[in-house]
């Protein structure tokens, strides 16, 4: 019979995700560390540099108080399911698959639905630098063959492909990937929010709280969806990207 100490040891180590009597997903204490990492607002890719429109919505009045900033929070995260969304959940399949090409189609089709610039900027820089991170951090793993093949110009390296390789590489579910991204996309417009109106910090937090009990539903809509049925339609959203391009005053690069 092992002694404490053994059992410790290797309850400690287990980092895949188990399931409960119930039939529910569970996953263990490692693997929501993992999630937990990952999926941090502050996670070093250059998040803090983008407002992903919200620059020129709020310098245009159509977000100024809590209420409106939630509308549009809302708005751009239910969009980005719809797109982003069906991406990751692609991504995260085709390399659980182990099938590199179909990994780099869904890449390009994310790229070629990013019209405006600023948004291709801002979702192949974060992309390279989450590539950059898990390599270092996780070691060779899925991410770190899709940034070779960065470098090699063979695919553009969004970052929703880069979260669904680290997550499946960390052996997580599609479910907590496509959270994760939701959750970090929320989180970076309401981090925005505080340095470009005036907002109680509690308020902000208010608006993430509400925006993220969307998510299971988003979830759920987008889940059977493949990427020949990625789709956003938000025309305010494009037109506040193409405003933010000409601003001559900014503090965001998105």
């Amino acid at each position: 019979m092992p002694n404490i100490r053994t059992s410790l040891n290797i309850h400690t180590n287990m980092t895949t995700n188990t399931e409960s009597n119930n039939g529910w997903h569970v996953p263990s204490v490692n693997a929501m560390l993992r999630a937990l990492q990952f999926g941090d607002s502050l996670l070093p890719v250059g998040s803090f540099s983008f407002s992903n429109g919200l620059e020129s919505a709020v310098q245009l009045g159509v977000v100024h108080d809590p209420r409106s900033l939630g509308d549009f929070v809302r708005v751009v995260v239910e969009q980005a399911a719809r797109s982003d969304g069906v991406a990751v959940l692609s991504a995260f399949r085709a390399a659980r698959a182990g099938n590199e090409s179909e990994v780099d189609q869904v890449d390009q089709t994310v790229f070629n639905r990013k019209l405006n610039e600023e948004m291709r900027t801002m979702t192949v820089r974060m992309g390279r630098k989450l590539g950059e991170m898990a390599d270092r951090v996780l070691g060779p793993c899925e991410a770190s063959a899709w940034l070779e093949r960065i470098k090699a110009g063979i695919t553009p390296g969004c970052y929703p492909i880069g979260q669904a390789l680290v997550f499946e590489s960390l052996r997580l579910s599609e479910r907590e990937a496509f959270a994760a991204h939701q959750y970090g996309l929320a989180s970076m417009l309401v981090n925005a929010s505080l340095r470009l109106m005036k907002l109680h910090y509690l308020d902000a937090q208010s608006v993430l709280f509400r925006v993220n009990a969307h998510a299971e539903a988003d979830y759920q809509r987008i889940v059977s969806k493949s990427i020949e049925d990625m789709s956003s339609f938000a025309p305010m959203i494009d037109v506040f990207a193409a405003a933010h391009v000409q601003a001559r005053v900014r503090m965001f690069m998105n």
